[in-house]
C-alpha cells in the first residue's frame, strides 16, 4: 500500500512529523517498508543569483557567468539560453552529487575557462522531464536550502512517499483513510470528516442492472451503478497526477484516474462503463464456461463454468470485481458513462483471481473483503468528482440487490484485556481507542464497524486496545516465585541425563543428526520394525509410513546421501525417541553413534586406518561413564540381526542391557547403499542404573600415596577364546587389590601356531595392583599372582606362557 504525506493529511488534521508518523505507523502494525522523500537528494542544493553573465570567448553557446553563492562569488560556465544576469537559480557545488546525470561535481575547465559548479536544470534534478533551460525561481535568498524552498513554495515536488506492508487482515489499511484513522486513534491528529454528497438524478439510467438470483445469496449481494452523461474524458489534473505517479501508477484518463484514486485513497475500487458500448442491461451472472473476455490489459481470457462476469447483450464485458474489459471501456471520445460500485463476495474473487492468473488492484481489495456498507457513499462521492473534473449530469441510481448486514456485538471486559495485555490500560482509555476505531460501544458491548471483517471476537477487542496503546510500552517484570529460595531443578533425571549423553558424544567428536521419526517399510523392517502396530495412518511421502524401530537406519541414510557427495570419512550421532509399539508409552530413549570411513585425516605419518568395532567400543564406554554408569560389566555377543555376529557386543549388567556396539551387518551396509567400513553403538539411556545415593554431589576423588605395582602374564589358550574372558578372570582374582587388567599383547597365527602348538594363541596381560593401607611386599605380589594364574587358567583353560 503506498500513499503520500499530503494524501494522508487530506484526511488526517495532524502537526506530527514524517518520523513521527512512520514511527507509529510501524507501531501499530503497518510495517513501513520503504520511504521515498524527494527532500533527501535535493539537501545539498542551495539557492543562488546571477550578477554577471557574457558570452564564452571559445563557445558560441556557452556563457561565463558570475553567481553569488553562500560561500561568495563564484564562475559558473552554462549552456542554457536562458542563463543571463538576475536569476535566481539552483547552484550544485563541487562535490554534490547530482542524480539526473548520475555525475558527482568537481572543479573542471570548459574550452579553458574554470567552472565552479552548475546552475541546474529540472531534469538535473529529477523534478520533471524539463531541460530545455536552468530552473528559475520567482522567489527565494542567496543562500537558502531549495528543499525548504520547494517545501513552501511546490509542496506537490516534495511530498515524500510512502510503502507500507499490510497484513491480509486488515483490508481496511489498504486505503489512506483507513490507515489515517489508525494514526488518529494513536493520537498524532484527527480525522476529517468525510460528508456524502446527495446526487439527484437529472434523468432515469439508461443502463440497468440485474443480479442473477443464484449470486444474491453468494457472490454479489449488491451492486449498484448510475449514468453521467456530457462528460469531457480529457487529461487529469496536475494534483491528481502527481498522486498516482507518486504510488507508482500511470495517469491514463481523468475518469480512469478517478476510479484509481478512490481505490487507494478511500479503499474502494470502481469501475466506468462506456454508455454508447453498452447494449441492453448489465446482468451479474455465472459464467456458464467458455466465454472469451478482451480484458483491459489487452489479453483475451477464456471463463470458467461459475466464474462471475458482468455481460451486456452482446457478452462478457467485465470480470466482476477483477478487471474491466476493453471492448467498453472508456476512451478520450467517451461522452456517457456508466459508474459502477459493487460489493464482490472475497472467496469467488480470489478463485477467479488465481484460477486466471489476473492480478489487480481491485482484486487485491476485493478478496481481502471491502466495506460492504460504503457501497453507496463510495459511489456518491465518486459520481461528485467526475462531475466537478469531468462535468455532465448525472442520472437516478440503478441497483439491485443490497449492502451486507455486518451486524455483530462482543463484549469488552477492560480487567480482561489489562490481564492479557500487561500493561494498566484504563477503561476510558479503552473505550475512546474502540471509538477512534470506528466501534459503537453500548454499555459493555462493542459492536465493530461495517470496514473490520476482522474483528470475529472478544480477542480481537483486546488486541485493538493493545495495538493502539503500544506494546512497545510494555515493561517487563520478573514473575513472582513460588517457592523461596534456591530455585529447584526442572529438569527429570531422564532428561538430565539425555543432556549429558548428548554433549559427551558430541565432545567425542560426533556430528549431531536430527531425523525424521518416520521411516519407510523397507529399512524399518531391517531393524526389527515394519509391523502393521508402527504404520502411520496418513504418512506424510511414501518414504514415511512407518515409526522408527531404531535411530540407526535415519544416521545412514544421512551417511549414504553425505558419500553421493564425495564425504566419505563421517561420525554422526542423533538422541531420540524409538518405537517398539503403537500404543502410548512404547516407546524408549537411545542415543546412536556412528562411524564411517577412516579414523583421521590423511598425513605423513601412517596414523589413517579404517574404523573398527574398538572404536565404537570405546565411545560407548565413554558415554556410559560419563552417565554414571558401573566400571564392571559383561560383554556378551546376543546381538539383534544387523549387527556383525563375530564383530559386535552387547554391554549389560546381567539381564540388563545398556549398549550395543560393533560392526554394522554388510547386508544392511548394501541395503542402505553404504560405503563401509561402518562402526557404531546404541545406548539405551533409561537402562543405565542410576546411583542408589542421591547427592547434588560428585563423590571425593580417592588417591593413594602408595606405589602401584605393574605385573605382565601372557597365556596359552585356544585360539577360539576370547581374550574378555581373560580380562574378567584376571580383575576377579582379587578385587580390592587389583585396579585395572589391559591386554597389551596378542600373538596369533602360523608363528603362533609353530610355538604353541595347532590351534593356539597367546594373550599377554598387563595387571595393575594398587595398596591402599600398605606397601607391597615381594610374598604379596607372588599371592595375587598366583590367584591371577589360577582364575584366568581355569576360566580359559590356558597356560602361563613361559
Amino acid at each position: 500500500m503506498k500513499f503520500t504525506l499530503s494524501w494522508l493529511k487530506d484526511h488526517l488534521e495532524t502537526s506530527a512529523s514524517l518520523d513521527d508518523i512512520l514511527y507509529a505507523l510501524t507501531d501499530l502494525g503497518l510495517e513501513v517498508e520503504e520511504v521515498v522523500n524527494p527532500l533527501a537528494k535535493l539537501a545539498p542544493f542551495t539557492l543562488a543569483k546571477v550578477i554577471h553573465a557574457e558570452k564564452h570567448p571559445d563557445a558560441d553557446k556557452l556563457r561565463v557567468c558570475r553567481v553569488m553563492t553562500d560561500e561568495g562569488e563564484k564562475q559558473i560556465v552554462c549552456g542554457a539560453p536562458n542563463a543571463r544576469e538576475g536569476i535566481t537559480v539552483v547552484l550544485c557545488k563541487p562535490g554534490d552529487y547530482v542524480p539526473g546525470i548520475d555525475v558527482t561535481l568537481g572543479v573542471g575547465k570548459i574550452r579553458g575557462v574554470e567552472s565552479h559548479g552548475m546552475m541546474a536544470s529540472e531534469r538535473e534534478l529529477e523534478l520533471s522531464d524539463e531541460h530545455n533551460g536552468i530552473i528559475e525561481l520567482p522567489s527565494g535568498e542567496v543562500g537558502e536550502k531549495f528543499a525548504d524552498w520547494l517545501a513552501k513554495n511546490r509542496p506537490a515536488l516534495a511530498d515524500p512517499m510512502i510503502h507500507i506492508k499490510i497484513t491480509p487482515n486488515r483490508p481496511d489499511a489498504l486505503g489512506v483513510r483507513g490507515v489515517a484513522r489508525d494514526l488518529a486513534a494513536r493520537g498524532l491528529g484527527t480525522l476529517k470528516p468525510l460528508p456524502t454528497p446527495v446526487i439527484k438524478g437529472g434523468f432515469a439510467s439508461p443502463v440497468q442492472v440485474e443480479i442473477s438470483a443464484d449470486l444474491k445469496a453468494k457472490g454479489c449481494p449488491h451492486f449498484a451503478g448510475r449514468t453521467i452523461r456530457g462528460v469531457k474524458n480529457g487529461t487529469s489534473p496536475d494534483w491528481l497526477q502527481a498522486r498516482l505517479k507518486a504510488i507508482g501508477l500511470r495517469p491514463i484518463s481523468v475518469l480512469v484516474d478517478i476510479t484509481n484514486y478512490f481505490t487507494f485513497g478511500l479503499n474502494r475500487p470502481l469501475h466506468v462503463f462506456d454508455v454508447a458500448k453498452v447494449q441492453g442491461k448489465l446482468r451479474i451472472h455465472a459464467a456458464k464456461g467458455g466465454e472469451e473476455f478482451l480484458a483491459l490489459d489487452g489479453k483475451t481470457y477464456t471463463l470458467r463454468a461459475g466464474q462471475m462476469a458482468i455481460s451486456d447483450d452482446q457478452g462478457v464485458e467485465s470480470l466482476a470485481g477483477i478487471m474491466g474489459g476493453e471492448l467498453s471501456g472508456c476512451t478520450p471520445e467517451t461522452t456517457d458513462v456508466f459508474l459502477e460500485s459493487a460489493y464482490w463476495d472475497p472467496i469467488t474473487i480470489a478463485a477467479t483471481g488465481r484460477a486466471l492468473k489476473i492480478n489487480s488492484d481491485a482484486r487485491y481489495r476485493f478478496e481481502r473483503g471491502v466495506d460492504p456498507a460504503f457501497t453507496l457513499p463510495g459511489l456518491d462521492l465518486a459520481t461528485q468528482m467526475i462531475l466537478d473534473l469531468c462535468g455532465g449530469e448525472a442520472s437516478d441510481l440503478a441497483e439491485d440487490g443490497a449492502p451486507l448486514d455486518t451486524t455483530r456485538a462482543y463484549q469488552l471486559k477492560p480487567a480482561r484485556v489489562i490481564s492479557l495485555v500487561g500493561m494498566e490500560i484504563p477503561e476510558a482509555d479503552q473505550r475512546a481507542t474502540l471509538t477512534a476505531l470506528g466501534f459503537t460501544l453500548n454499555g459493555d458491548m462493542a459492536t465493530p464497524p461495517s470496514w473490520r471483517p476482522d474483528v470475529l471476537g472478544e480477542a480481537d477487542l483486546v488486541e485493538e486496545v493493545a495495538r493502539v496503546a503500544s506494546l512497545s510500552k510494555l515493561e517487563g517484570k520478573p514473575m513472582p516465585r513460588a517457592i523461596a529460595g534456591v530455585p529447584r531443578p526442572i529438569l527429570t533425571p531422564l532428561q538430565v541425563r539425555e543432556r549429558s549423553a548428548r554433549r559427551t558424544i558430541a565432545a567425542l567428536g560426533y556430528n549431531e543428526c536430527v531425523t525424521y521419526s518416520f521411516i519407510d517399510q523397507s529399512a524399518a523392517s531391517l531393524f526389527g520394525g515394519g509391523t502393521d502396530a508402527l504404520r502411520v495412518d496418513n504418512p506424510i511421502s511414501s518414504e514415511m509410513t512407518h515409526m522408527r524401530p531404531d535411530l540407526l537406519p535415519g544416521l545412514l541414510r544421512a551417511a549414504a546421501r553425505n558419500q553421493a557427495r564425495g564425504f566419505m570419512d563421517m561420525a554422526l550421532f542423533e538422541v531420540g525417541p524409538v518405537f517398539h509399539g503403537g500404543e502410548p508409552g512404547e516407546q524408549h530413549l537411545q542415543a546412536t553413534g556412528l562411524l564411517i570411513g577412516a579414523n583421521a585425516p590423511r598425513d605423513p605419518h601412517g596414523a589413517r586406518r579404517p574404523v573398527d568395532v574398538f572404536d565404537a567400543k570405546a565411545d560407548v564406554e565413554v558415554v556410559l561413564a560419563a552417565l554414571g554408569a558401573p566400571a564392571k560389566v559383561q560383554i556378551s555377543r546376543k546381538v539383534a540381526s544387523w549387527w556383525h555376529p563375530g564383530r559386535s557386543g552387547v554391554i549389560g549388567l546381567g539381564p540388563n542391557t545398556m549398549a550395543t556396539f560393533g560392526e554394522v551387518h554388510p547386508k544392511i551396509l548394501a541395503a542402505m547403499d553404504i560405503k563401509g567400513p561402518a562402526v557404531a553403538f546404541t545406548l539405551l539411556v533409561a537402562n543405565v542404573p542410576f546411583p542408589k545415593v542421591k547427592t547434588p554431589t560428585k563423590p571425593a576423588l580417592v588417591l593413594s600415596d602408595l606405589q602401584a605395582v605393574d605385573r605382565d602374564f601372557a597365556f596359552v589358550v585356544d585360539a577360539g577364546v576370547e581374550a574378555l574372558t581373560a580380562v574378567n578372570a584376571a580383575a576377579g582374582a582379587d578385587k580390592a587389590l587389583i585396579d585395572s587388567v589391559r591386554i597389551f599383547d596378542q600373538f596369533t597365527g602360523e608363528k603362533a601356531e609353530a610355538q604353541m602348538g595347532a590351534g593356539k594363541k597367546s594373550i599377554a596381560l598387563t595387571v595393575r595392583l594398587q595398596p591402599t593401607d600398605k606397601t607391597l611386599t615381594d610374598a604379596d605380589i607372588e599371592a595375587v599372582s598366583a590367584k591371577i594364574i589360577d582364575k584366568v587358567s581355569k576360566a580359559t583353560g590356558g597356560t602361563l606362557r613361559r
